[in-house]
């Protein structure tokens, strides 16, 4: 499909840059099938859900992946976007022209790494030195990776460390929040249990390349960027169990969507899954593993905007953009909520 199919004029004072506090005040629009769009709160989703639907939450927590250093005296920034092993990373690095294989980057706080490989997409492998883990070492030296449409209108504060990773973080490796989940408050999940609302979660870490531009005018030639991600072998079986007792399963955020999506047969069923994915969802597919999801507003002509397109069509999503718009709901990783019932 054509890329600017999905195009759509978003005013850039509605990229929030601070979320809603406290964390379930956030507005929320309901969008079926068909019908007019209703204008609600992310507390009002108890009521919206049935008794016996599932929502499922990535539990992944946000690492600080932004670093900045110097080779000599040239100025190296590097935003890891994906683990390879205990030691090694492959990020994006800006100034990259002035990195060599071999080169060692100072990143301040006796932190240090070698460019171990250049990749074709122009991000490198580093590798970190020392015995510390890389985890420890980032917490010296990185920031919270921000995205850059809020980074690039305000400096990350210490407030973003706690703003910036949602109530079910347990697992590091991410560099992009699943920022629908961040409306979550141990209230409104008392609220949803007892509307016999259940939960289940997987691990999905988010990588940077979830921020990058879609730089082709055809979908068909748009290459995803790989994520690793889990679904245990338990959290399957309840979740096949839902469905099979007439429950629903509601994705929180396109990328607990994308890793069950990928777990999933054609025959419906969930499988155990460990390894990564390069899932790419664009109108045409069909959806085999959830029945709802519940998201941010996504910007234009990204892919995320076109995977909420898949799932309840293109004229509608972009009708109930236009709305989103109107009614002035804030947009991205700070703003408010959509809830997508086909």
């Amino acid at each position: 499909m054509r890329v600017d199919l999905f195009d759509f004029d978003l005013p850039t004072d509605r990229i929030a840059l601070r979320p809603a506090r406290p964390r379930d005040a956030a507005r929320l629009l309901h969008v079926g099938a068909s019908g007019a769009f209703a204008d609600l709160g992310v507390t009002d989703l108890p009521r919206l859900l049935r008794a016996g639907d599932v929502l499922v939450f990535n539990d992944t927590r946000v690492i600080p992946a932004q670093l900045e250093g110097r080779r000599g005296q040239a100025r190296i920034g590097a935003t890891l976007h994906k683990r390879i092993d205990l030691r090694r990373w492959q990020a994006f690095v800006r100034n990259g022209k002035r990195l060599h294989q071999g080169d060692v980057v100072e990143f301040g706080a006796d932190v240090t790494a070698l460019a171990e490989a250049l990749h074709p997409d122009g991000s490198w492998t580093f590798a970190f030195g020392g015995e510390e883990p890389v985890e420890v070492l980032l917490e010296r030296a990185g920031r919270m990776p921000l995205p850059p449409y809020i980074a690039g209108k305000r400096p990350t504060d210490i407030a973003d460390h706690s703003d910036y990773q949602t109530m079910f973080a347990a697992r590091d490796g991410a560099v992009a929040a699943p920022t629908a989940a961040l409306h979550f408050t141990p209230g409104l999940l008392d609220a949803l249990a007892a509307a016999g609302i259940g939960h289940e979660t997987l691990t999905l870490h988010v990588g940077a390349g979830t921020f990058l531009p879609v730089k082709v005018d055809d979908t068909a030639t748009h290459a995803m960027h790989a994520e690793w991600g889990r679904i245990e072998a338990e959290t399957a079986d309840r979740l096949n169990a839902v469905r099979a007792a007439g429950g629903r399963i509601i994705a929180v955020g396109t990328t607990s969507l994308r890793l069950l999506e990928s777990a999933t047969g054609e025959d419906r069923v969930i499988r155990p899954f460990s390894g990564d994915t390069s899932i790419f969802i664009t109108p045409g597919y069909t959806f085999r593993a959830i029945d709802g999801l519940m998201t941010n507003f996504h910007l234009p002509r990204s892919t995320l905007f076109m995977l909420v397109s898949a799932l309840m069509g293109l004229d509608r999503m972009q009708a109930a953009y236009a709305h989103a718009i109107a009614r002035e709901y804030r947009f991205y990783s700070y703003g408010d909520a959509s809830l997508l019932l086909p």
